[in-house]
């Protein structure tokens, strides 16, 4: 059996076979393995890390995520069974391409920087909610308060609005009362307008001084 390998790179190899008539209703084994001694392993199939199976109707197949700068062997059977010398085939891959390992390189960058600005933007977010409803429950603390205040002051406004005319009917009672001990005092004691002669001095007193008296009582309950 010729085996070919063709478009070697350095991750990827494409084999190609001849048509085998007894795996035409079944199917073919690839298999390969890099760094191969066969004075010490042989060509037990059980040797093989990986294995292939394709269809019996193909006879071509990519192999993919080899190792850059890597001895392989590969035998190509059909229906899993031992490979011989002639049905295996050895191949080296290739180096890396500097512009496929800057391309890949830029390619993580890229998906780091994107991958933490996410992040970040997330962090952001939430950190800013935080803040506005920190700011929020102050303003809400604050309203409430304001309006307490407002409150306390209008009770108080209210209840000195009620206490006014109660200090205004004591003023008018305790006027009305001092007016009625001057009368009663006065009409008990003298005449209005009076004159009165003291027995020890001989002097003359109006009792106009009740009239006086009225008006330092009445100036008295005002400064009260």
């Amino acid at each position: 059996m010729v085996i070919t390998v063709q478009n070697i790179t350095a991750d990827t190899a494409m084999i190609i076979w001849p048509s085998i008539s007894s795996c035409a209703d079944s199917f073919y084994s690839i298999m390969y393995q890099s760094n191969w001694n066969t004075m010490l392993s042989g060509y037990s199939r059980k040797n093989f890390q990986k294995e292939e199976r394709i269809p019996g109707s193909r006879t071509f197949f990519t192999i993919e995520n080899l190792t850059p700068l890597t001895t392989y062997i590969l035998c190509v059977t059909c229906q899993s069974a031992n490979p011989s010398s002639d049905q295996c085939k050895i191949f080296h891959t290739l180096g890396q391409d500097p512009a496929s390992v800057n391309s890949k390189k830029k390619d993580l960058a890229l998906g780091i920087w994107l991958t933490s600005s996410i992040i970040l933007l997330i962090i952001a977010c939430i950190l800013l909610y935080g803040c506005l409803h920190i700011w929020w429950r102050k303003r809400q603390e604050r309203a409430r308060a304001e309006n307490a205040e407002r409150n306390d002051g209008d009770k108080r406004e209210a209840w000195a609005k009620k206490e006014e005319p109660v200090e205004e009917y004591e003023k008018a009672g305790s006027l009305a009362s001092a007016e009625s001990k001057r009368d009663s005092t006065c009409i008990d004691g003298n005449p209005l307008g009076a004159i009165i002669k003291d027995p020890l001095t001989t002097d003359e007193t109006n009792s106009f001084n009740c009239i006086d008296q009225e008006t330092a009582g009445m100036h008295q309950i005002a400064v009260n």
